[in-house]
């Protein structure tokens, strides 16, 4: 099984992928190690100090202003725990909590939080154990971190609430830890706030809608290429120099991916035949347009993701050196901060919904074409075998306009909201958490829409008697009726055709299918 070791300096996108999804086991580095060492021995001569010092002998919040004697400081590290659990809601799914459990680690391993080795090497353990904290839907506001959500994480460290064992099975964390042989942590100064204040799982959350964006992207321009060869159109508006005196390069990207895969069509260019038209619709023609703009969205948050990743989120943060109220040994020092604020992450976010509801929409108007006999150059109506007594795809394209509606709603920006909590306080929110979560339902829909337009255009090719696709088309087809999604004839049960092409979309067949014959796409 692979394994991702965590130093000091972070770690990748396809490590989070790695241990959210793929299950990879985790170890800490030595360099890890010695830096959770020395600055934990700073909050320690700090702990032993009369000055108080914000999350190491204070309360929190609103409540920061009271000093807490070292008698009561265990027992304050593990109220904030039991307390800011407080979620409510479905459960969130594994894959999002073991990449919020794994993001924090590398945090803590970042030497700035002030907690014990033993504690980095716990949170390893119930990762490696496959236990996955019950984190429920709601309880993040985006600031301060994603506090309801890892503080279920800090509870199943404390032996404590309810956790998912490698079974699936829900049980109390403590029957958990104790049949894999972790013992409970016993939280000290710090470490309790330190368990909670990231925004480990919106950052989460965003790399998965990345790298489920970045071959959905690509299947869009397969699934824009087939519709543009069903209704007889044009490659040359897919022409490099066209796309150069615009150089976006997104834009590029998705008219090259197109090209490729429409080389050596014998559809395309019959658009001057039976009903000549000067130009393919918009929805065609400008395809790799709007593709290319959301690639280039794609490419910015994949620039806040990597700055997210190698950023160490806390608060109070241990800093090495300097000046300050409170001097620990070495001239360390512990200093609040705003670096928990979910802003960054939260507007790429909601990014994303817009661009991924924009592809969702275009590709959705491809297919009403595809399907209206009086725009689709000559198929029949709704693509039906015999239209009247058949209705075709009528209502599959009411599912994919349901989609598109949907996801339209959740274009609407999350993070242009705010809601103030903990006594004014904290009077400002960046809701990141709630964007991440309603792009993950977007990523979601706009699968099935592509997955819908791919069902129309491979039938609607097929109905193309007497003409040749392309190379790269063939073997779409071929790969896509080998996977169930079936051709033309009379109607029949439709959601089990659809459910098959949603997958063949959601496991990337659809794009492997064409990079037999195109080579890798963009």
């Amino acid at each position: 099984m692979h394994t991702v070791v965590v130093g000091t300096s972070g770690v990748t996108a396809s490590d989070v992928l790695a241990v959210a999804r793929g299950g990879a086991r985790v170890e800490l580095a030595e360099e890890a190690v010695a830096a959770l060492t020395e600055a934990r021995a700073i909050v320690d001569a700090l702990a032993a100090k009369p000055d108080p010092v914000y999350g190491v002998s204070t309360g929190f919040g609103a409540l920061a202003t009271r000093h807490i004697g070292p008698e009561l400081r265990t027992r304050l590290q593990r109220n904030i725990v039991r307390s800011h659990a407080a979620g409510m809601g479905p459960r969130v799914e594994r894959e999002v909590v073991r990449a919020l459990m794994f993001l924090r680690l590398k945090t803590v391993c970042s030497g700035y939080t002030g907690v014990r080795p033993e504690v980095a090497r716990t949170m390893a353990d119930v990762l490696n154990a496959g236990i996955t904290p019950v984190v429920h839907e709601y309880g993040s506001l985006g600031c301060s971190g994603d506090l309801a959500p890892l503080s279920h994480c800090a509870l199943t460290l404390m032996g404590e609430g309810e956790a998912e064992g490698p079974d699936g099975s829900v049980r109390p964390a403590a029957e958990l830890l104790a049949e894999h042989g972790i013992a409970p942590v016993e939280l000290r100064e710090k470490e309790g706030l330190a368990l909670l204040n990231g925004t480990d799982g919106m950052l989460g959350m965003l790399l998965m809608a990345l790298a489920d964006l970045e071959l959905l992207y690509k299947s869009a321009d397969v699934t824009a290429a087939l519709t543009l060869e069903a209704l007889l159109g044009t490659d040359k508006v897919l022409a490099p120099e066209l796309h150069a005196i615009r150089p976006h390069p997104g834009q590029a990207a998705s008219a090259a991916n197109m090209l490729a895969v429409l080389k050596g069509s014998g559809l395309t260019g019959h658009h001057q035949d039976d009903a000549p038209r000067v130009q393919d619709a918009y929805s065609v023609r400008c395809a790799p347009q709007v593709a290319g703009a959301g690639r280039d969205t794609l490419a910015h948050a994949r620039l806040v993701a990597e700055r997210e990743l190698a950023a160490a989120v806390d608060n109070p943060v241990v800093l090495p050196g300097g000046t300050s109220q409170a001097f620990g040994s070495g001239g360390g020092r512990v200093e609040s901060n705003g670096n928990f604020h979910g802003a960054p992450v939260a507007y790429v976010l909601d990014f994303l919904a817009i661009a991924a509801a924009d592809l969702a929409s275009i590709a959705e108007r491809r297919t009403d074409r595809l399907l209206d006999k009086n725009r689709s150059h000559g198929l029949p109506p709704f693509l039906a075998d015999d239209a009247g007594v058949d209705s075709g795809l009528m209502i599959a394209q009411y599912t994919q306009a349901a989609l598109v509606s949907e996801m339209k709603r959740l274009a609407v920006p999350a993070s242009a909201d705010s809601i103030p909590s903990s006594a004014m306080q904290e009077d400002h929110v960046s809701m990141g958490w709630s964007a991440a979560r309603k792009l993950r339902t977007a990523v979601d829909a706009l699968t099935r829409v592509l997955a819908v337009e791919l069902y129309a255009a491979t039938r609607a090719i097929e109905l193309r008697e007497g003409l040749t696709p392309a190379p790269a088309t063939r073997a779409v087809l071929e790969a896509a009726r080998a996977a169930g999604v079936r051709g033309p004839g009379p109607d029949r049960f439709l959601a089990p055709d659809l459910a098959a092409a949603e997958s063949f979309v959601r496991d990337g067949r659809l794009v492997a299918a064409a990079e037999t014959v195109t080579g890798p796409l963009r």
